[in-house]
C-alpha cells in the first residue's frame, strides 16, 4: 500500500479501496466455474431431470428455459397435478420464458404411472406450446414425458411439426 500512496493524489483510504477492489476481482477470476447444462437432445433433458421425476406419486410439468445457445438458463417447475393430470397454460409457461430472456425452452412431465406413452391431453398441450412459441418468437424445442425407465419425445414421435 505505501507504493500506492506515493503516487500523486492518492490518499490512505483510496489505496486501501483499490486494494479491496483487486482482491474482489482476483477472487473471481480464482472461483471455479460452476458449468451450464447444455440440452441439445431429449435425451440430455431426460438425464437432467430422471431422478428427480421418474418415482413420483404426481405429475409435475417443468420448463427448461435455454439460451441461444441451449445452455440453461433457469428450470421452472410450473405446475404439479394430481395422479395422472396436470393443467398446464401457455400463459404461463411465456411468462417465465419472456421474463428470463429465454430463446426456447423444452417442457418436461412425468407420469406418475411409469407408462410415458403421451395421452390426448400431452399431444393437445405440445401443440399449443408450439403454436404460442411461433407467435411469441420464443421456440418450444421438445416435450419430453418421463416414465419409469424410459421417455418420450413429443418431437421424435412427430407431435411438435409446426
Amino acid at each position: 500500500m505505501s507504493d500506492l500512496c506515493q503516487i500523486e493524489g492518492m490518499t490512505k483510504k483510496k489505496a486501501e479501496q483499490l486494494l479491496a477492489a483487486f482482491a474482489i476481482g482476483l477472487r473471481y477470476v480464482e472461483e471455479p466455474k460452476v458449468e451450464t447444462p447444455t440440452i441439445r437432445s431429449p435425451q440430455d433433458a431426460y438425464e437432467l431431470l430422471r431422478d428427480e421425476l421418474r418415482l413420483l406419486n404426481q405429475e409435475h410439468f417443468i420448463c427448461l428455459y435455454l439460451n441461444t445457445k441451449n445452455q440453461l438458463i433457469a428450470r421452472k417447475t410450473l405446475f404439479v397435478g394430481g395422479l395422472n393430470s396436470s393443467i398446464v397454460h401457455p400463459r404461463d409457461v411465456f411468462r417465465e420464458a419472456l421474463k428470463l430472456s429465454a430463446a426456447c425452452f423444452i417442457a418436461v412431465h412425468n407420469h406418475p404411472s411409469g407408462d410415458a406413452t403421451p395421452s390426448r391431453e400431452d399431444i393437445e398441450v405440445s401443440e399449443r406450446l408450439v403454436e404460442a412459441g411461433h407467435i411469441v418468437g420464443i421456440a418450444c424445442l421438445d416435450h419430453v414425458i418421463i416414465g419409469e425407465d424410459h421417455y418420450v419425445s413429443m418431437k421424435q414421435r412427430g407431435y411438435m411439426n409446426g
